[in-house]
């Protein structure tokens, strides 16, 4: 696979995170021709296992990536900043980035899927009110997954923001033949459809557990039908939810073994414990808040509300959901 590793190096971006994602991006952005500095807290055992071997499950960082557990040198020595952590936690990380100086002047890129849980607010949204409005801010959404980029296996994806000319200039940056990005043209829809794919991946993996991943179709169909009305009662396109950052996103989601979410909601319901992080789990606690405050149905999102948060049993739950009812399909 072509990358642009050859041409010089001619800017500075770090990589907030060293995740399974976090670490990805910053393999990426090196092979495309970018100094890089990957960022990581002390004491995490990620950043140990980095430091100590530059490996992770997945790959090895190429000797010309910095890592550090400065989060001041990070920041203050770059020019595009990228962050992937949880979603949960961005607010308070946030408030920790705004205390340094240096971030003004500087593009920001969300590279993670979630809402705030307890708000339902985008995180674009959360970004800007912990670091200020004039603050240049992005979202890196849509489909992938690290197994299959370090063999060389491409995929779409979108970058998303408010300034035209910074998504313009991101993806200049930063597209390859590996990665094709495309330029997002609804930050709303971006954002809610990008969160809202981890919710109907646990959906999905919970069919699979049930020995129902037929139904996987009718998840499809009726996830994106009842999110695209949400995202309309949002000021969003609801065309976006048709997208790569959703429905381009569900081959990874709703089908592959990499999938966190997926494997979660498996693993849910055939009583055994999934230990990694599954975003969705948050995203459905959000999408409940979003259902109240817009008035839209989410009747999905309502299902797996009741068997996550209050011990609804699967089997029933989603038979109700998928099987029972008898109305027209498009009402």
């Amino acid at each position: 696979m072509k990358m642009n590793s050859e041409k010089v190096r001619f800017m500075n971006i770090s990589v907030l995170g060293c995740g399974r994602w976090g670490t990805f991006i910053a393999w990426y952005v090196n092979k495309v021709g970018h100094n890089v500095t990957l960022w990581g807290r002390e004491h995490s055992i990620n950043y140990i296992r980095l430091k100590e071997t530059r490996k992770n499950d997945y790959l090895s960082l190429p000797e010309d990536i910095e890592l550090s557990n400065s989060l001041y040198k990070a920041v203050s020595s770059a020019k595009i900043i990228i962050i992937s952590i949880s979603a949960q936690e961005l607010r308070s990380f946030a408030c920790q980035l705004n205390s340094i100086n240096e971030i003004q002047g500087k593009t920001f890129i969300l590279c993670m899927k979630g809402l705030e849980a307890t708000s339902g607010k985008r995180l674009s949204q959360v970004f800007g009110e912990a670091v200020g409005k004039n603050i240049d801010v992005a979202v890196w959404v849509g489909p992938g997954h690290v197994q299959d980029f370090v063999n060389n296996i491409p995929n779409c994806m979108v970058i998303g923001s408010e300034n035209i000319e910074t998504t313009k200039k991101i993806v200049q940056e930063l597209n390859s033949d590996l990665i094709r990005f495309y330029y997002g043209q609804d930050l709303i829809g971006n954002e809610i459809g990008a969160a809202t794919k981890n919710v109907m991946g646990i959906a999905a993996g919970m069919l699979d557990g049930l020995n129902y991943s037929s139904l996987k179709g009718s998840l499809m169909a009726r996830g994106t039908r009842e999110l695209s009305r949400l995202l309309r009662a949002m000021g969003g396109n609801d065309l976006t939810i048709y997208g790569l950052s959703h429905l381009g996103d569900y081959e990874a989601t709703l089908f592959s073994m990499h999938s966190h979410n997926r494997k979660f909601g498996q693993a849910l319901v055939q009583g055994e414990r999934f230990e990694k992080l599954a975003e969705g789990v948050s995203t459905v606690r959000a999408l409940r808040e979003l259902s109240k405050q817009y008035d839209v149905e989410l009747p999905i999102t309502n299902a797996l509300y009741e068997i996550l948060f209050e011990n609804k049993n699967a089997k029933d739950t989603l038979e109700d959901l998928f099987l029972r009812p008898v109305k027209f399909e498009f009402q």
